[in-house]
């Protein structure tokens, strides 16, 4: 971690758990992450030099005038917890490296071993043949045996074989590496729709993840994305279906006349 990270606060954390999130599909993970980090009123704790772990592929000009190269930023946010209970650090990174994810695992982990962490906590989008419709379900994976059981008591779903892409997987087996316990949470989402960011499943992530951490979150705003983008999947799939129609159908008064020229 040395000259890995810049710090800028050193705040006496109590039985601390941490949310680690990256990009993925259906931006499910960053939907959780960045709205616990403004409706929690999360502090700047430390940021990791990204220039270590990627490499910039070209350069903006504004102007006529070419900047310097732009690094994905990789930020660490901490929480106090009211009333003794285990405080929170945040860890939000706006885009994963090429080559250098199980570095940079590590270097998060780094940071978390640094301020006491108990827990690791990552999120992610379980891709189902579910209909746009449907509430989704939340899935729970755990690096352990036991901790598995832990997961019953919030009636997550339990698929038994499945595979975690990127940092928002490879994290948990990282943090298993180094006796760190790890729980990941995933949000259904339909597969049709994995290309459209998907707050119902971020949501029902969040209702799950504040309920382990013990913490009170106002979802009223993500419930409202929610439903609009429930409304924008309904109309697409409309969309769709009109093209599909068109497509492969005919309007009657077109077969009467190829019928006729047949005659």
């Amino acid at each position: 971690m040395k000259g890995l990270v810049k710090l800028y606060a050193r705040p006496k954390l109590n039985s601390s758990n941490m949310l680690a999130a990256w990009p993925g599909i259906s931006n499910v993970s960053m939907l959780v992450a960045t709205y616990l980090a403004r409706k929690a009123n999360f502090k700047r704790l430390a940021e990791i030099e990204a220039a270590h772990f990627f490499d910039p592929i070209g350069v903006a000009v504004r102007d006529n005038v070419v900047e310097s190269p732009q690094f994905p930023q990789s930020r660490f946010y901490y929480w106090k917890n009211k009333g003794g209970r285990s405080d929170i650090i945040l860890f939000i990174g706006d885009d994963q490296p090429a080559t250098k994810g199980y570095d940079l695992a590590h270097c998060v982990l780094d940071v978390g071993l640094k301020f006491q962490v108990k827990r690791l906590y990552t999120c992610a989008a379980a891709l189902t043949r579910m209909h746009h419709t449907e509430q989704p379900k939340v899935w729970g994976v755990a690096t352990s045996q036991p901790l598995t059981e832990e997961l019953k008591a919030y009636d997550l779903m339990q698929r038994g074989n499945l595979q975690i892409a990127g940092l928002n997987g490879l994290l948990l087996g990282v943090a298993k590496d180094r006796g760190i316990e790890g729980i990941c949470l995933l949000g259904e989402v339909p597969m049709s729709a994995s290309r459209m960011q998907n707050p119902m499943a971020a949501l029902a992530i969040i209702e799950v993840l504040t309920k382990m951490l013990d913490i009170e979150i106002d979802t009223a705003e993500l419930a409202q994305l929610a439903r609009e983008t429930k409304a924008r999947m309904k109309q697409l799939a409309a969309e769709a279906m009109e093209e599909y129609i068109d497509l492969f159908t005919e309007p009657i008064w077109e077969q009467g006349d190829e019928m006729e020229e047949e005659e």
